[in-house]
Order: structure tokens, then sequence, then C-alpha cells
């Protein structure tokens, strides 16, 4: 099954801003939608990404990274298990499925993953507009209609889907430049690094991430000295125990949406453990064998720099001085740097700000966070009654699964069902004097 060419004149039922895992899972999920039911109850949809082609955190595509979740939470199969958009199927297309089955894990390559990721992507091409960046959503027709503005074309919908994923923090004081790198963007930075021998490289945090990224530059650049500076004691393991893992179910969703405020913030402080700031329990024994062997030779390149922090960082012609506060004694060193990786997280897109017009109706609670339904539909001025969705950034009512991959294969199906219930009301009649031209402009 392939997506079906749109006619670009429509109104469309639902417009999607981004086209990373999550609004691809709602792509094949709409698709799939269609594929069983008559054609008046079809829905279309059309979704706008700002990149050239597709992509998913490229800059972190290490070649023996290995993903943190089963394959089987694709972008299907807890959704639907017959779907030919599986890793499964995509493992079969690719011939290589009795290699995998023999390959015994559950946890495929993050390569491999993503490539299967463009695979699924490629088969709904027709579904996307790709250098289609987003720079306006604007309630029309009384607010039942929103038009979706990319450069010099204006989509129009009945709803929007956001799913434009997480941009890259860094701290206060911090900006990114030649020396100074978020570990987001490391591959890209390495490949262009002119220096040929490196002296020392600084990796900030404690996270997978950060331990990722001392992994790899302690092996790309075997002569440099890599300081992994956290706060923390140690790496501390990520808890994927049986039971805690439920967190991530489909019926964990339900509970953490309907529990009381204080009991959410309860659940989600006891399995923080689960996400953030955590690093797997494999990585960790490999660098603490690597730190071991270094002293164990006398020629110790891996060095953590643990219960300290940086203090400042300064930015010279070759490279960078930052200076690193041990905490318990408070004794401030500096070290000088050929560059320093900021494995620092994530901050949530600010939603509002890219929803321009149609962000002012959006209602906040009293911890100006927004506030969305079980369905993902953000809760609206009575005047705005065009739906807008979101993925991701809801952390604060669905819990933890917001922003992972858990979620993306059966949160499609939940908006698909609101999407078809919600084109079964007929749109608002329209008088000629409020139809302002073409609904899609060139």
């Amino acid at each position: 099954m392939e997506a079906t060419n749109m006619q670009e004149n429509d109104v469309y039922d639902l417009v999607g801003i981004g086209f990373g895992p999550s609004n691809l899972a709602l792509a094949i999920a709409i698709a799939e939608h269609n594929d069983r039911c008559a054609p008046g109850e079809r829905l279309r949809a059309v979704f706008l990404e700002k990149q050239d082609d597709f992509g998913w955190h490229r800059g972190m595509l290490f070649e023996d990274a290995t993903m943190q979740v089963s394959f089987l939470k694709d972008l299907v199969t807890m959704r639907n298990p017959a779907s030919d958009f599986s890793f499964v199927s995509y493992l079969h297309a690719q011939g290589r499925l009795a290699d995998f089955i023999n390959y015994k894990s559950m946890y495929p390559l993050r390569v491999e993953f993503h490539d299967y990721l463009r695979w699924a992507a490629g088969r709904m091409k027709d579904s996307v507009r790709y250098g289609h960046a987003v720079t306006d959503v604007t309630p029309v027709d009384g607010g039942a209609l929103l038009d979706v503005t990319a450069g010099a074309r204006t989509f129009r919908t009945r709803n929007v889907s956001v799913a434009v994923g997480l941009e890259s923090s860094l701290p206060p004081g911090v900006a990114p430049a030649e020396r100074v790198w978020h570990n987001l963007d490391i591959l890209h930075r390495a490949a262009a690094f002119e220096v040929a021998e490196p002296r020392r490289f600084i990796v900030v945090g404690a996270g997978q991430s950060a331990a990722e990224s001392v992994s790899f530059l302690h092996e790309r650049y075997p002569t440099a000295e890599v300081c992994s500076v956290f706060s923390r004691y140690g790496y501390s393991p990520a808890d994927d125990s049986n039971f805690v893992n439920g967190i991530f179910d489909p019926g964990a969703v339900d509970l953490y949406f309907d529990a009381p405020d204080d009991v959410k913030r309860m659940l989600f402080d006891y399995h923080r453990g689960t996400n953030y700031s955590v690093v797997d329990r494999d990585l960790i024994e490999d660098l603490y064998r690597r730190a071991y062997r270094e002293k164990v030779l006398g020629r110790e390149r891996l060095r953590m720099l643990n219960a300290s922090q940086v203090t400042s960082v300064q930015a010279r012609p070759d490279g960078v001085t930052a200076v690193v506060e041990h905490l318990p004694t408070g004794e401030r060193t500096p070290l000088e740097a050929d560059a320093i990786v900021y494995a620092t997280g994530y901050r949530p897109v600010d939603v509002t700000r890219l929803l321009g017009t149609a962000g002012a109706h959006c209602r906040r609670d009293d911890q100006n966070l927004l506030r969305v339904e079980r369905d993902y539909r953000v809760v609206t001025d009575p005047d705005l009654r065009a739906g807008i969705y979101l993925q991701g950034g809801t952390e604060h009512v669905h819990g933890i699964t917001s922003t992972l991959l858990s979620a993306v294969a059966v949160r499609s199906g939940e908006i698909v069902a609101s999407l078809a219930a919600a084109s079964r009301e007929p749109l608002p009649p329209r008088p000629l004097a409020m139809i302002s031209g073409p609904l899609i402009r060139t």
C-alpha cells in the first residue's frame, strides 16, 4: 500500500507540521485507515517538512549505537501488527530478516532503524512536501478551518498535527561556536574538524548522549584525551527492568492522564530513571573497562571528572579554555581543549510560537502549560473549532512516553480515530463574502 495523490486545491482533514517519526506514523495510520473504509470516510492529509529530505538525529548515528527500545515499538506494530510498514516488513524487503533473527537482539542498530524510517518515509512520499517550513497558522471561516502558511503557499485544513520534536538545549550563556558543540551535531562537527591530532576534548553531561559522545571521541581520536564532566559521582544506569518498563505501555497513558496532578508528578519523579540523565549499563561497563585498561597500561586518555561542573568557557583561535569546578572542594581547574561538547539535553519547541496566529487561541493551565485532551487535541478558545493535535510536548498530561518512539504507533491510531470522528461533522456554511481566494496559493 502506498500513499495516494492529493488534489492541491482540497480542504484537507489534516495538515501535519513536521515529518519525523511521529507524523510519519500518523501518515501511515491515515493511509491504512483510508485503505479499509468507504470512500466518503477517507481522510485527506498532507505533511509539511522544512528539511529537504527525511532525516532523524543524523548527527548521532554512530555506527555501533543500538536503539534503546524494542524493534517491536516501530511505527506501526503496537497499533497494527499486520501492517506492511513494520520493521519486520522492512527487514524482509531488505533481505535481512533471517540475519536479524540470528542476531538475537530486540534492539537494532540505530543506523539500521534510521534506514527503516527512511524506507517507510519513501513509501509515503506523495503525502509529504519537503522544503516547506511553516511560518504561520491562521484561523479562517469563523475558526472552523486553519490556513497553514509555508513560504509562498497556503494549505487549508480542518486540523493540524504538530510534531516538530525537540531542540538542543545549552546552559545559560553558552552559544554554539566552531569549537563549542552540542552533541546533536557531533558527527557533522567531527567530519568537518580539521585538527589532525587533537589533544583534548571535554564532554559535559551525564546521560546516554554524553556517554555515547565520550565513547565516539575516545575511539575516533586515538591520541586525544577525553574528559567527561558531570555533577554526579558516576554515570547512572537506565532502569529498563521488566515491571518498570510498563510505564511505556499504552495503558499507562490512560492511568497517567486520569491521575491527579500530585500523583502525575510523583509517578514522573519515580520513573525519571527510565529516560533522563541515565546510560545503558553495557555502555557504562564498556567505558569503565577502557578507563581501567588505560590505568593499568599507564596512559590514561579517558578521564572522569565526576562531582564537577564547567563554570565558564572561553573561546580561543585554536580551541577553548574551560574552568572546571570540583563541587566537594570548590577547587577550580582551567582545562584547555580542542573542542567542548555539551550533551545537556533538549527542550520542547515553543508550539504556540510555531502556530503563530492560532497559538493565541490555545488554552493553558495554572502552570502555563498547554491544556491537552486525552486524544492529544489542544484545548482552544470556543471561537477556534478547528483541531490542533500535539505529538510530543505533552509529558505533563500523557507521561514520559510523550517524546519517545514507544508512543508513536498507538498515538497515531488514537489521533486518526479522533480525526475520523470529527470529519463526520459537517463544515458550517460559509457566506460567499467570507471566501478569500484559492485554498492553495503558489
